[in-house]
């Protein structure tokens, strides 16, 4: 199995300083889920594997200055062409559904970007003892 890893750096960066905050990896791969001697369970829980182990490769990274959490947007589908965005929780499911329809390859794209979390707003209180 190889790994094909891409490196997006924004155009607007210039000074090697500020690359650690720009710099986004993405990992794009082609999962087959057909093979003569393995059954298809073993090779979907494989790419179940595999992508677990890559989303926590890539959370041990070195947050930039400002970063919350890594944040992930997930590409899936059966081809690079026809895949669709996908939330990350839900890639599991996919290749599953992928199995079950029985497709002899799946393409995933995972990109790694920053994440910031966003503070909740507060709603009033309904305890009348309060203030």
């Amino acid at each position: 199995m190889t790994y094909t890893f891409s490196v997006v750096v924004s155009a607007n960066t210039l000074d090697h300083s500020t690359l650690g905050s720009e710099v986004e990896t993405i990992m794009r791969r082609v999962f087959k889920l057909t093979h003569p001697k393995t059954k298809v369970d073993r090779l979907v829980e494989s790419v179940k594997s595999d992508i677990r182990k890559y989303l926590k490769r890539e959370r041990k990274n070195e947050l930039p200055n400002g970063v919350d959490f890594w944040d992930f947007a997930c590409k899936f589908g059966p081809t690079a062409e026809t895949a669709s965005v996908t939330h990350v929780n839900d890639l599991g499911k996919c290749i599953s559904a992928a199995a079950d329809q029985n497709l002899e390859s799946v393409y995933i794209e995972i990109l790694a970007k920053p994440g910031h979390r966003m503070k909740k707003k507060r709603s009033p209180s309904k305890r009348k003892d309060l203030p």
